[in-house]
């Protein structure tokens, strides 16, 4: 049996430039997401400051800048939904904001954690400390 166009399933094409423009929403006007970019940034900076050589060290730490800013767009997602919805303060809504914003904060502090375990043995190993 044959869908109206509106029914029928997407094409890739249409799927990837949703994302594309999802990804454009998520990162413009958000100073969230702004800071989160600079500071990941700095990250890749310190890192090849620091001759950081190895490629699992490289992984993990593209990893958590992409868990980080993953996280951001995932609750400016949340935040644009409950913008949606009302305008009023609502109380599950702000419980819900809570918890995208708390997402937000334990991946960044995961990464601060690793980039602290990478950066302190990296900074020991150039300076012969072990």
């Amino acid at each position: 049996m044959h869908q109206p166009a509106s029914q029928q399933e997407r094409g890739w094409a249409e799927k990837f430039r949703d994302a594309f423009r999802g990804l454009k929403l998520g990162v413009h006007g958000q100073s969230s997401f702004f800071v989160h970019f600079f500071m990941g940034a700095m990250v890749i900076a310190a890192a090849v400051a620091m001759k950081v050589d190895s490629l699992t060290e490289w992984c993990l730490l593209i990893l958590c800048i992409t868990v980080v800013l993953t996280a951001e767009m995932f609750n400016s997602a949340i935040e644009t939904l409950a913008r949606a919805i009302t305008d009023q303060h609502d109380p599950i809504l702000g419980t819900a904001l809570d918890i995208g914003s708390g997402a937000v904060l334990l991946a960044s502090l995961g990464a601060a954690v690793v980039g602290l375990i990478l950066f302190v043995n990296r900074l020991a190993l150039l300076m012969a400390w072990w």
